[in-house]
């Protein structure tokens, strides 16, 4: 009894193991010649369909039992795919890719660095597609094609299995194979009897449309110059193709607090914020230039002081499109904990945390000698005028869509947008935030600040946060308001149901 009862908790213990599914850790798309390829990083092996859907052109990816890490981030636009969306299906989770063009769509699981891999392959029409090695015996009977989006989704088939014995690519006598492919865009249905001496092959329509006879003769092997010409395959286009030169690219102005002479706040073993903002400020700059529509701009690179008004009026000189402070948080209490979103308040902060922390934050100026009392005069005028205006409202929202990035990282300190009167975000024309990462004051979270996987995680979650921004509020001109335009109806961001 003791034994079946042990038997039965390892076989219960299998099957919640094996319900608990698969972790999709990152992706990144790759062009490879006339192909943009997506590779995805599994923590093991997954069942999984792939299909491609038209008008506009899209390709999807669904992965049964998957769940996304904390870290997964959306990649940025590259070879034919214009941007990648996710959601959820009743199974699991589901990627889209946005296509620039229809495309041929091959998947496979493969194994890097001993952990699998799932590798989608987009080939767009007319892409130089890899030669198959020759074969010497007759091809399979059942042929491999995909289905176009008006029939159905074109789901990658499986090849039926001979009969056991026979070799994998013999016809079996007495049986007609029947298999499917596309001829001139159409779906048609093909037959092959192998009951007599010789197989014969039928070529039928599989709808109702005629299907024009097989040509009686071989084709020619020497093609005219012309005709050689004509049947050059053409190069896929890409995103930059599409969209061409003109898309303006989006500042963003990253501001690394403190620095120099001013260390910020100090954790308790003895990490410096200006150390832990300037390092996160680099990863961001980094993700930010990679996107083809966006372009970093950093107020400081090293260890220096700026004065705080110097920080937002270099950006306004850089023609910035969004400001972002990065600071890491500090409190009396040592268990506060979690990230958090600031910005501009005229009118009073929303907590007397908040109110403490700008104070703390506009005193930087004193450290290196600057006061700013006689230099606000003109600007305090301004600011209560701008409590109403655009710069304000792309602030907040700016600031949402990166707290909500944040939020998938970990617990956020405070579940909404806080506002406060930070000097460094007083730029009267220029959409500004300042994130905390999270409380160097907290011995949890200070060894986290200092571990350089989780300041990749920080600025991962910023920089889609940004993304996720423009793609849904582009400005006039930029590559995202073309983008949207070339796509048809502009991409949105991600939400929590099934994605087309």
């Amino acid at each position: 009894m003791l034994k079946r009862l042990l038997c039965l908790a390892l076989l219960l213990a299998a099957g919640h193991a094996s319900a608990a599914g698969v972790t999709l850790s990152g992706i990144v798309l790759l062009q490879d010649g006339d192909s943009t390829k997506a590779l995805i990083d599994l923590s093991g092996p997954a069942s999984y369909k792939s299909f491609t859907l038209k008008a506009p052109d899209r390709a999807v990816l669904d992965i049964d039992g998957a769940q996304l890490a904390p870290q997964f981030a959306l990649p940025p636009a590259n070879g034919i795919v214009l941007s990648v969306r996710q959601g959820k299906t009743p199974t699991g989770v589901r990627l889209v890719f946005d296509l620039v063009q229809g495309a041929e769509l091959a998947t496979r699981l493969d194994d890097a660095a001993g952990k699998p891999r799932l590798a989608l392959e987009l080939r767009g029409k007319g892409a130089v597609l890899a030669a198959a090695p020759a074969k010497t015996e007759p091809a399979p009977a059942v042929i491999q094609a995909p289905v176009p989006a008006k029939t159905a989704p074109s789901v990658a088939s499986t090849p039926a299995k001979p009969a056991a014995g026979a070799p994998a690519s013999a016809n079996v006598p007495g049986r007609s194979n029947i298999g499917y492919a596309l001829m001139d865009d159409e779906i048609v249905q093909i037959d092959i009897d192998s009951s007599g001496d010789k197989p014969t092959t039928t070529v039928k329509p599989a709808g109702n449309k005629p299907v024009p006879p097989l040509p009686s003769q071989k084709p020619s092997i020497h093609p005219t110059p012309a005709q050689a010409q004509a049947a050059l395959p053409k190069k896929a286009k890409t995103v930059n193709d599409v969209l061409g030169p003109s898309a303006r690219k989006l500042v963003i102005a990253i501001d690394a607090g403190h620095g120099g002479k001013d260390p910020g706040a100090l954790g308790g073993s003895g990490l410096r914020e200006k150390d832990v903002t300037l390092r996160v400020a680099k990863e961001l700059a980094a993700l930010v230039n990679a996107d083809p529509g966006m372009r970093a701009v950093l107020i400081r690179d090293d260890d220096t002081f700026v004065p705080l008004q110097e920080r937002y009026q270099r950006a306004r000189r850089a023609q910035a499109d969004l400001f972002v402070s990065i600071h890491a948080d500090a409190a009396l209490n040592n268990a506060a904990s979690g990230s958090s979103v600031f910005v501009l308040s005229t009118k009073g902060a929303s907590s007397q945390a908040a109110r403490w922390l700008a104070d703390k934050e506009n005193a930087a100026d004193l450290v290196g000698g600057v006061s700013l009392d006689d230099k606000d005069k003109n600007l305090s005028a301004v600011l209560l005028d701008l409590s109403q205006s655009a710069t304000m409202r792309m602030s907040e929202d700016a600031a949402e869509k990166v707290l909500g990035s944040l939020k998938d990282l970990g617990k956020a300190h405070k579940k909404q947008v806080e506002h406060a009167n930070f000097v460094v975000l007083r730029s009267p024309d220029v959409p500004s935030m300042l994130v905390e990462t999270g409380f160097i004051t907290n011995p949890d979270e200070e060894r986290k600040l200092g571990d350089p996987e989780h300041r990749k995680r920080l600025a991962y979650a910023i920089a889609q946060g940004l993304r996720n921004y423009f793609v849904e509020q582009p400005l006039p001109g930029t590559y995202y308001a073309r983008k949207g335009e070339v796509s048809g109806a502009g991409v949105t961001a991600a939400g929590p149901g099934i994605i087309p």
